[in-house]
């Protein structure tokens, strides 16, 4: 099995857990951990003996509260946005067209990429502690790995409106009530609930479970590819804008943001 720096890959059986491992900066998906999960799930999906995965965050607190802030504040000009934007929706898009069901236990905040991270997944499983939110609003920028997207396909247009544009996050049970999570349960029985989900579908025929995975995606989302090309270029140009350097900017320094529209 390979070993990561950003994740760490378990087994037990047929399911496998991969779980988000930058508990210092609450699992903020830098690029490193995408890369990361890319090599992961492309060698899961390629394993046999793999017939469901659980993806989760260390810690208590968070999922993963969003891209590395940092790491967004240093890209140079709009092509370097759109191309960061496209690198995370290929990994987003992996998850969801893997052969294998993904059961996704969000133990805390699943914030920005985090939410957009938990969205690709098949099964949402979430602690009564979760927040979920696409605050990218609030850097003067939008959500770029898919969220947009599949916002408006999880939850309908109002709702993906409201989480986009407002940058509010709602909690479990609003999360459950809108149609983001499938369940939710305490924090110290979230682990063991996705496991269980996850064991549960791989005992099933796996022909029948890909086939029905398959099916499903493909019917639900015809036009997702030109959808996630639209809010790529959108993403690499907000992020040479003005407002989100300034954006950026005052989050780094822990300062509100001022905004002027350029």
């Amino acid at each position: 099995m390979q070993t990561f720096e950003t994740i760490v890959v378990e087994r037990d059986g047929a399911v496998a857990t991969v779980t988000l491992s930058r508990p210092k900066v609450l699992n903020a998906l830098n690029i490193a951990m995408l890369d990361e999960l890319a090599r992961a799930f492309a060698a899961l999906a390629a394993d046999d003996g793999v017939r469901a995965i659980v993806l989760t965050g260390a810690g208590e607190r968070a999922f993963a509260a969003g891209a590395d802030i940092g790491e967004l504040a240093a890209l140079q000009g709009a092509i370097a946005g759109a191309e960061l934007a496209r690198r995370g929706q290929a990994l987003t898009r992996a998850l969801e067209r893997s052969r294998k069901p993904i059961v996704v236990a969000v133990n805390g905040f699943a914030l920005g990429g985090g939410c957009e991270l938990a969205m690709a997944g098949d099964i949402r499983i979430a602690a009564e502690t979760a927040k979920f939110g696409q605050p990218e609003v609030n850097l003067g920028l939008m959500p770029g790995y898919g969220g947009t997207q599949r916002a408006a396909r999880l939850l309908g247009r109002g709702m993906a409106m409201y989480l986009c544009l407002s940058g509010e996050t709602i909690d479990a049970q609003q999360a459950l009530r809108a149609g983001l999570v499938e369940k939710v349960v305490p924090l110290a029985e979230l682990l063991a609930e996705a496991k269980r989900i996850a064991a549960l579908i791989a005992s099933r025929a796996p022909l029948a479970v890909e086939a029905t995975k398959r099916t499903i995606d493909q019917g639900a989302d015809p036009g997702l590819e030109a959808g996630l090309t639209l809010e790529a270029l959108a993403f690499g140009t907000l992020i040479a804008s003005a407002d989100a350097r300034e954006g950026m900017q005052a989050f780094l320094a822990k300062r509100p943001p001022a905004f002027t529209g350029r």
